[in-house]
């Protein structure tokens, strides 16, 4: 029986060359355990979908070519690219890449059992356009994502850190922000979505406050105060759909790149 192949860890230390980003982390190390079904993924599907991560930026027509044999096309992937910020157990990016198959999906996201979920329903959707990097956001964004590359970015339920003494952990930081915002196209979009009222507040106040990006909320969702309607591509997650049966709010923000 051959040796089921090692999931990417994030580096301990910075890869030759590279400046390690000491001032933000997109993820915190959860415990967990991979299940059955989520190892055989990592082995039937791994070799295609999980991308290796390099100090050189990314070919996206080649990690995204068999997205379009998919399609029955024979022309190099040239489709919009969407980045993914921390997926969780992938429930929302598969059915937003199955509504989407034109779109092509960039997700990061450290936690193994995590990375295993969202492989095995690849395998159970028959999904082709997601590409997965089992590494820290940050150093794919600084090392592998040029400027004006991606036309898209999803942040949906970042770890809201409750403790006043914690928030400084908070992913949602304006020298995160700078960095997406830089690498977004003109007319492309920032889409956060929280569960925590002054989580909100925070990402509403650092993504206002950059001058490469504008809020697409109208004078029409003026009772929204500044945030946007959920987008009709994001689902309601079973964890938000008993939120919202407790009383708890969400609150969605999508920015645009000028």
């Amino acid at each position: 029986m051959s040796e089921r192949p090692r999931v990417p860890r994030i580096r301990r230390s910075a890869p030759e060359g590279v400046a390690h980003p000491k001032e933000i982390k997109s993820f915190v190390r959860r415990a967990g355990r991979t299940t059955t079904g989520q190892a055989k993924a990592f082995d039937d599907l791994g070799p295609k979908f999980l991308l290796p991560y390099q100090a050189q930026a990314i070919d996206f027509a080649a990690a995204y070519a068999d997205a379009t044999r998919a399609r029955g096309q024979n022309y190099l992937n040239t489709g919009p690219v969407i980045l993914e910020i921390g997926f969780g157990m992938g429930e929302a990016t598969a059915h937003i890449a199955a509504l989407m198959p034109e779109k092509n999906f960039l997700c990061c996201e450290v936690h193994e059992p995590g990375v295993g979920a969202l492989l095995k329903r690849i395998g159970e959707q028959g999904l082709h356009n997601i590409r997965i990097l089992a590494h820290d956001a940050v150093e794919v964004i600084d090392q592998m994502l040029p400027l004006q590359s991606l036309d898209g970015v999803h942040i949906f339920f970042p770890d809201p850190w409750h403790k006043k003494k914690h928030n400084k952990r908070r992913l949602i930081q304006s020298a995160l922000i700078a960095k997406l915002a830089a690498r977004l196209k003109v007319g492309g979009y920032l889409h956060c979505a929280t569960d925590w009222q002054p989580y909100a507040e925070q990402i509403l106040e650092v993504l206002s406050a950059e001058p490469l990006l504008k809020n697409t909320a109208t004078p029409a969702d003026s009772d929204l105060a500044g945030y946007a309607p959920k987008p009709h591509y994001r689902p309601l997650t079973k964890f938000e759909n008993r939120g919202i049966k407790l009383g708890h709010g969400v609150w969605d923000l999508v920015f645009e790149r000028v």
